[in-house]
């Protein structure tokens, strides 16, 4: 047997430190070439499309719903009950998963007001989740890193087919809840979610046993089960359209590799899939550029295609891959999916490509940064003095920030504007682009910004005035 076959996969552990001396923490991953206009473009959100997805998806929640409780104490409630179950405690994960994003609308407000009964669908306790996909994103399939490794070696096929019942994952999950809710913390709490928000954690976990509590209540006030099947039982019974989807994204393939065509999987599905998962079978894709809303992750992934390893070709192969995948582990933990990854240049590094403008001097001791001629939400980045930066235009004005985001050191110029906010294209963190301040998590540093001027129709950034002002 291997060492690997004992590996820590504990976020306080000792796989977690050696991720780190190994540079695998927070470390720069590879992305597929991409012209950054065309990103731009595909990071655009809209309103209307996902509303249409939410509303199809909540009518079918509440049909179904009505369905099953109208043919209680009868046989037909079992199916009417299956498929209502799997639409609240399965694919309400891809509705956490975008809202969770902020990418599925263009209205934050949207994307909370869905995000935070999803959370509550899948029994995910809505800020400490925020903080794991963080991390997730930030260490994919990392051990020690990445809480979000669902099958640490040596995998078995038995085990996943016993995940498919969710008894264990489900319970765990409603237990964990309810030690928060005493105000309990834990190594993954201690580890990923800063000290002034887990004071959110506990709250947000009493808010779900009281629901909890009030459901228990009114079944044996009612003298009936019924009220478990519609309210937490879903988190048990219909998460197996969570793992039927999850599962493939990661599942039999490498550990600790800073490319995700080498740690995640495409996978093409049909549209009803596609409608239950939101695109999320197109997942290298989302790994890469986190920033594209899932209606433009098929677009994305004809661009950037010829980049990628091949996608798998239906759900069916998938999973024949995970299993063979899971056999041969479970004999020897190193060994490893092959993949045939494309000889394609690619970029590590925040800085996407050659800055696009390069400062002068002029006007004294100002530097030419350019024409003000930029449309709202548009950027270019420039270089003053060697030092990479970025104008944004943004509701009617123009402003000069540090190019490179505090969290994460991604490139910002691969961003998106969002009313007077800069979104960061790896955690989807946003900046105030008036103050540098962070607008939305995980980011917890100001943005660096500085004082510029328009003179005859150019932009002038002068150094001692940024000084001064310091």
């Amino acid at each position: 047997m291997t060492a690997l076959a004992t590996r820590d996969y504990a976020l306080d552990g000792t796989e977690s430190r050696r991720a780190v001396d190994r540079g695998l923490a927070d470390a720069e991953w590879f992305q597929a070439d991409i012209d950054p206009a065309t990103l731009r473009e595909l990071t655009v959100r809209q309103n209307l499309r996902p509303a249409l997805d939410i509303i199809l998806w909540l009518a079918l929640i509440f049909g179904f719903g009505a369905l099953a409780w109208s043919l209680r104490g009868s046989w037909w409630a079992l199916p009417a009950f299956f498929a209502y179950g799997a639409l609240v405690g399965g694919s309400s994960d891809a509705r956490w998963h975008e809202c969770g994003h902020g990418t599925a609308f263009r209205s934050q407000w949207l994307n909370d007001l869905i995000y935070y009964p999803a959370s509550f669908m899948l029994a995910r306790e809505a800020t400490y989740w925020r903080w794991s996909h963080f991390r997730h994103h930030t260490d994919t399939i990392i051990v020690g890193r990445d809480a979000e490794i669902i099958f640490p070696r040596q995998p078995s096929v038995g085990r996943l087919v016993w995940m498919f019942t969710h008894i264990q994952g489900g319970s765990t999950l409603i237990w964990t809840t309810v030690k928060h809710a005493m105000g309990r913390s834990d190594a993954n709490v201690e580890v990923l979610v800063p000290e002034q928000e887990r004071g959110r954690v506990f709250w947000e976990a009493r808010v779900y046993v009281l629901i909890w509590t009030a459901t228990i209540v009114w079944a044996i006030a009612t003298a009936s089960f019924y009220p478990l099947l519609l309210i937490g039982g879903p988190t048990i019974y219909g998460a197996w359209l969570v793992l039927f989807f999850g599962v493939t994204q990661h599942a039999g393939l490498k550990e600790d590799v800073l490319d995700h065509r080498k740690s995640t999987r495409t996978v093409l599905m049909n549209p009803i899939f596609r409608f239950l998962y939101l695109n999320m079978n197109y997942h290298i894709e989302h790994h890469m550029f986190p920033a594209v809303p899932y209606y433009n992750l098929p677009r994305l992934h004809r661009e950037i295609r010829d980049q990628l390893p091949e996608p798998m070709p239906n759900t069916v192969a998938t999973y024949k891959e995970i299993v063979h995948a899971f056999r041969m582990q479970a004999q020897d933990p190193t060994w490893e999916l092959p993949r045939e990854i494309p000889d394609a240049p690619g970029h590590r590094g925040p800085i996407v490509q050659g800055f696009e403008w390069v400062g002068e001097k002029a006007f004294g001791d100002g530097f030419d940064l350019g024409p003000a001629d930029l449309a709202d939400g548009e950027m270019r980045p420039v270089e003053i003095d060697g030092v990479s930066r970025l104008v944004v235009a943004a509701e009617g004005e123009i402003f000069l920030v540090d190019r490179v985001c505090t969290h994460g050191d991604a490139d910002l110029s691969a961003g998106i504007v969002l009313g007077c906010e800069l979104e960061c294209p790896k955690h989807n963190g946003r900046f105030d682009l008036r103050t540098g301040e962070g607008t939305r998590r995980p980011i917890k540093e100001a943005l660096a910004t500085y004082e510029i001027r328009i003179r005859a129709g150019r932009i002038v950034f002068d150094h001692h005035q940024n000084e001064s002002n310091s």
